[in-house]
């Protein structure tokens, strides 16, 4: 795992455990280049090392495309769906990136092509599927949250997001659609992530309420960034468990690091996921929202 999935992790941990819930293990695997065991089960591993443990799971998106097909005939049914034929670069061209967040705002190209139409481009090349979601002066297409830690989130979808993908051309189901399947039928009340997630937030409470389901709540947590704002990710390869395990660096250390950065223990502190659980409140979260710097302060303090 990366430092910045061990924060998410280890803040939904502890919210579940602090409000005495379960914790679900998935796997989220859908797409076919992350379908490798291997990688999941160090996955797994690293969780286990540093005391995060789970009630129910490990379940596999990959072994779900039944349940993921049922949801889309019902949105089928609803006549909700429509295929779509736009590559990102023809996406890229027409549409403009929302304000917030630099996403783009599909413009509803292939949103009233004719049956003829639809077949003739078919032959040529697999469509993908979008929502259709409402005009925006439609009160329904119109989607307010509280998040955990960001609080009140309104979002107008016509305007934000534009009708939105829930099957890939090659056949696999969206994540906007797959996790709000399985955290419905798993049972999940509450979905603890980073915060570049957010804007996902209203399209998964509208798909949620569409199929007959209530939304659980959402918590967004701070990203981890270098000194210069860039995003940590998976090729930061110091900032890997592997590593830092490898170096020797305990799991208290470590956890107690992320804990400090979240606001819940004093710098320098070690400790298990379990002696944090009494300590742990949304309030704080929320006073420190602002991302992460992994500097070398930081990083002095995890090597220890």
């Amino acid at each position: 795992m990366h430092l910045g999935n061990v924060f998410s992790a280890l803040v939904a941990w502890l919210s579940a455990r602090a409000a005495g819930g379960s914790i679900v293990l998935r796997i989220e695997d859908l797409d076919p280049r992350a379908q490798h065991p291997g990688v999941a089960q160090t996955l797994i591993g690293d969780l286990e090392w540093l005391g995060m443990t789970w009630d129910e799971g490990p379940h596999w998106q990959s072994e779900r495309a039944g349940v993921y097909a049922e949801a889309l005939a019902r949105l089928e049914a609803q006549g909700l769906l429509y295929p779509c034929f736009c590559t990102r670069a023809d996406l890229r061209a027409a549409s403009a990136p929302h304000a917030s967040d630099g996403a783009l705002v599909y413009p509803g190209t292939c949103r009233g092509l004719s049956a003829d139409e639809v077949a003739r481009r078919a032959a040529d090349r697999p469509p993908s599927l979008r929502l259709r979601v409402p005009e925006a002066d439609d009160p329904a297409g119109t989607v307010e949250f509280c998040d955990l830690a960001y609080g009140p989130h309104r979002e107008v979808l016509a305007r934000d997001c534009g009708d939105f993908l829930v099957r890939r051309s090659d056949g696999v189901v969206a994540y906007q659609l797959a996790v709000v399947v399985d955290d419905a039928l798993m049972g999940v009340t509450q979905v603890v992530r980073g915060h570049d997630l957010l804007p996902s937030c209203a399209r998964q409470t509208y798909l949620a309420r569409l199929l007959g389901w209530d939304p659980p709540r959402y918590g967004h947590v701070p990203l981890l960034v270098a000194p210069d704002g860039r995003r940590l990710a998976k090729r930061d390869r110091d900032l890997d468990l592997g590593a830092l395990r490898e170096r020797g660096v305990p799991a208290e250390r470590i956890v107690g690091a992320l804990a400090a950065a979240a606001g819940l223990v004093e710098e320098g502190c070690e400790a298990r996921p379990e002696e944090l659980v009494r300590s742990f409140s949304w309030d704080k979260i929320a006073a420190r929202r602002d991302d992460i710097v992994v500097d070398e302060v930081f990083l002095d303090r995890l090597r220890g």
